[in-house]
């Protein structure tokens, strides 16, 4: 009993927290379902039925799973829309503009010592 009442705790406590950090990125009939089930789990867990308490957290870590999808969603926009501006043509010609080209020539020790000979 004990442990389900914590592993739901956990549950809505992170829930709600990503809903109220990326709530705005999932439709709101999604944004719905996630709030009645954290409201059915904390109904549930004012009781002593350790089956209804791990029933109604599993029904809202699968409302959840909407608004992990748009987490991960977000997260790889952001890092396709980075990785476009670090590597698009753009910015790879203002990166070219400071190569200097220059001309070297490659000595062994052997060749120098025979120069200054």
């Amino acid at each position: 009993m004990v442990e389900a009442r914590n592993k739901a705790d956990s549950l809505i406590h992170s829930t709600e927290k990503s809903l109220g950090e990326h709530g705005d990125k999932i439709l709101p009939a999604d944004k719905e379902a996630i709030e009645s089930a954290i409201a059915a789990l904390k109904t549930a867990l004012e009781g002593e039925d350790a089956g209804e308490i791990e029933a109604k957290t599993q029904a809202l870590a699968e409302a959840s799973m909407k608004l992990g999808e748009a987490m991960y969603k977000a997260a790889q926009e952001a890092e396709a829309g980075d990785g476009a501006a670090t590597y698009g043509d753009d910015a790879g010609s203002d990166a070219r503009e400071d190569v200097v080209d220059a001309d070297f020539e490659e000595v062994d020790d052997a060749d120098k010592d025979q120069k200054s000979a």
